[in-house]
């Protein structure tokens, strides 16, 4: 097909030999240097149709022209709406073009300027990026883009979803009017079709296959099922232990729900790994290094990860919530089922959701317009999926909780008690209406002459003998409020009820008895 000998052989150590759908329709166009619009499905080989002319059309050091190119400054720029992608990207063109040497750069935002302005000012000749940090770095004057010869638009449909079509148009207005430039997208909103008249010169489009809006990936089985929200952790615990299952993309809604999912199998003793926008760029990169090499099984992701994981062996895509549209639908589902390798999609709708679902179901035209209400215990589960019979939705025994001890009790139960614990609190001698407890101030002692009971408290004998004193004794100010206190809330016989009870017994003229030592 005339790609170069050096690229041949690079892929061919790599296994890839023979050329996919969008590939052979669209190298014999764009090796020639036209401008292209190329429309394919997710997972068809996309990457290696544009990444196989950059490469080709790039002057490598080999070369003899190399000299005449400005020293460092990239000869072709690629445009990605994620960093997963743009990453995705910049191994696939290493790998095609490890023979020719050529330096390639990702640039993306959410790590330091650093590393990157370095290699700029080393020199690059291929640079991928999102569209972000590229123009950050161009404004700044570190990226230079004035001798690119060849301009990619990767997921373009992406990018004007996320908000990038402002900053991708400030860029191409950096670049040579006579550069090459290649568009890809799923789908074609006018946005984008704008974009094309605007910056392309008439350039050739091509489908490589029918409709995107109507046709998902047809090596994908599809299984739809109505689900409780509190059961999903368990119908997906026993679906990794499936016969064939390998690894797993589990695909949530919001960046707290995937790590609330992820945390959870992980408790249940699956080797589990978030992968969401609050996480550090270094901890995602770690996650899906280790999703790559097995080390992990199950990657519980947000849509930030539905473009641009290009993982192998990944055998089943479980949506654990309805996806917003149709378009997430495929996305999703396309991260299984790659390169002509048969996955399975499961998607769990909630009863919330089942109207959802039914606009995708028709604006797909799938065959599952009434979800299947299924449990974990469901024999149709087990049966879909191939889950060994008796099979649970965990691999190790639920860790052991600790006894909650009685402070721990007697705490929240302080912190419930409120105006009214407070008060009784103060009058010192009522018993704990929740914990069961008495005023830690005050010691209480039990003699058997008389039976009487003698009570001290921390601050004296007359603060703890409820405010009586010996008849022409001065009265402590304290004693005195908490007497008063007591009349009020409680009236008068309560008070001299409570006097009794804090004195030991008192006589009929006043005077306070003798305490029993």
């Amino acid at each position: 097909m005339g790609v170069h000998a050096q690229i041949c052989d690079s892929l061919e150590r790599a296994g890839i030999v023979h050329p996919f759908a969008i590939q052979e329709m669209t190298l014999s166009v764009a090796l020639l240097g036209t401008d292209m619009i190329g429309q394919a499905r997710t997972g068809t080989g996309k990457t290696l149709a544009f990444g196989i002319p950059v490469l080709q059309r790039s002057i490598a050091p080999s070369d003899p022209d190399y000299d005449q190119i400005p020293e460092g400054k990239p000869q072709a720029l690629i445009v990605a709406p994620t960093r997963e992608l743009a990453l995705q990207v910049s191994s696939d063109l290493e790998l095609a073009g490890r023979d020719r040497g050529l330096r390639v750069l990702t640039i993306y935002g959410g790590v330091g300027y650093e590393p990157q302005l370095e290699a700029l000012e080393a020199g690059v000749d291929i640079v991928v990026g999102t569209p972000g940090r590229l123009l950050d770095l161009a404004n700044r004057k570190a990226l230079d883009l004035s001798h690119v010869h060849a301009l990619v638009l990767d997921e373009a449909d992406e990018m004007l979803d996320l908000g990038f079509l402002p900053d991708v148009e400030r860029m191409l207005r950096l670049t040579p009017e006579t550069r090459q430039t290649m568009l890809f997208s799923a789908t074609m909103p006018a946005a984008i079709v704008a974009l094309a008249r605007t910056h392309m010169r008439h350039p050739m489009n091509i489908r490589a296959e029918s409709s995107y809006e109507n046709a998902t990936v047809p090596a994908t089985a599809q299984f739809i099922y109505l689900a409780h929200d509190l059961d999903k952790p368990e119908i997906i615990g026993r679906i990794l232990q499936a016969e064939d299952a390998d690894k797993m993309i589990v695909f949530t809604r919001t960046k707290r729900q995937a790590q609330r999912v992820a945390d959870d199998l992980e408790e249940r003793g699956f080797k589990a790994s978030p992968l969401h926008g609050d996480m550090a760029q270094v901890a995602r990169e770690k996650a899906l290094t280790k999703f790559r090499e097995d080390k992990i099984k199950v990657l519980v992701a947000t849509d930030v990860a539905a473009r641009g994981i290009d993982v192998s062996g990944v055998s089943h895509v479980v949506n654990y919530t309805c996806p917003e549209d149709d378009k997430t639908y495929v996305h999703r589902i396309g991260r299984t089922g790659r390169a002509g390798a048969s996955g399975i999609a499961i998607t769990l709708v909630d009863a919330t959701d089942v109207h959802r679902w039914k606009m995708i179901n028709k604006a797909l035209d799938l065959p599952f317009d009434e979800p299947l209400e299924t449990y974990s215990t469901s024999e149709h589960l087990f049966h879909d999926q191939g889950i060994p019979p008796g099979t649970k939705g965990r691999i190790v025994p639920p860790a052991p909780q600790a006894p909650r001890s009685d402070r721990d009790r007697s705490d929240r139960g302080d912190r419930g008690r409120g105006e009214r614990g407070g008060r009784e609190r103060r009058e010192g001698g009522e018993r704990n209406r929740e914990g069961g407890e008495r005023n830690r101030e005050r010691t209480r002692t039990r003699t058997r002459s008389g039976g009487a009971s003698t009570e001290t408290g921390s601050t004296g004998p007359a603060e703890s003998q409820g405010g009586t004193t010996p008849e022409g004794a001065e009265r402590p100010a304290g004693a005195s409020r908490n007497r008063r206190r007591r009349r009020r809330s409680g009236g008068a016989g309560r008070a001299a009820g409570d006097g009794q009870s804090a004195q030991g017994g008192t006589t009929t003229d006043g005077a306070a008895k003798t305490q029993d030592a």
